[in-house]
């Protein structure tokens, strides 16, 4: 007997006062479990670009696979019309401890300034509710930060940073001295975040997260950047 696959359901959120889209799709994949299992398998290293963590390819169907749900949203719900184009994709973990955070990773953060760039997070750890979590930053008032802001926003948090002293050592997960949180969406087995590149997000870990390597054990997600148009 053939097993049934249920329709993802998809949650829309207008984050803050820019009323950006967040997408939230449950039930995202069809085969979350062949996917835990080809991470398991999956040779980890060290990642690049400032993640806190270790990261190993995927598997290569992993993208063409998710594109008709991704496309229900990217167009309708997003805004974002065109070629759909895979910048980069891979199984993540964090496993950095917050005493070994530098400082950009105790800081929300943007991973692109261009408005066609959208990122996709897909949690896939079943007892892991360490989700993400957006934020504005409170001098400039920005929630997005795309090339025109991009100069004045650094150059007002460096100052920031000069004058009162670098974040304390930990995961940015709620409002502090610099950032006010705006929405935070935790982490459930399958589901899936899509969301704008230049919106400010940090990981949501909690200070007692158990951080392994393992990717039986660890906050395993897949994280994937996307060109559209």
């Amino acid at each position: 007997m053939a097993r049934t696959v249920s329709e993802p359901a998809i949650t829309v959120h207008r984050v803050g006062r820019e009323a950006q889209p967040v997408v939230v799709i449950d039930g995202f994949s069809a085969e979350p479990d062949a996917l835990r299992a080809a991470a398991i398998a999956a040779s980890f290293g060290p990642a690049a670009q400032h993640y806190p963590g270790i990261r190993a390819a995927l598997p290569p169907a992993y993208v063409p696979t998710h594109l008709a749900v991704l496309a229900g949203v990217l167009g309708p719900v997003l805004g974002r019309g065109g070629a759909v184009d895979l910048i980069d994709a891979s199984f993540s973990i964090v496993t950095t401890p917050p005493a070994a955070l530098d400082i950009r990773q105790r800081l929300p953060h943007c991973d692109a300034f261009g408005a066609d760039r959208i990122a996709l997070v897909h949690y896939l750890a079943p007892h892991h509710a360490d989700g993400t979590a957006f934020f504005r930053h409170r001098s400039t008032g920005f929630e997005t930060i795309d090339d025109e802001r991009a100069p004045i926003f650094f150059g007002q948090l460096e100052a920031e940073l000069r004058h009162g002293g670098v974040p304390p050592a930990r995961y940015v997960t709620g409002d502090t001295p610099l950032f006010e949180r705006t929405l935070e969406i935790e982490a459930r087995y399958n589901r899936a975040l899509v969301y704008p590149s230049y919106l400010l997000h940090s990981g949501a870990i909690a200070p007692d997260a158990l951080l392994s390597g393992d990717p039986a054990d660890g906050r395993l997600t897949v994280t994937a950047f996307l060109s559209v148009g």
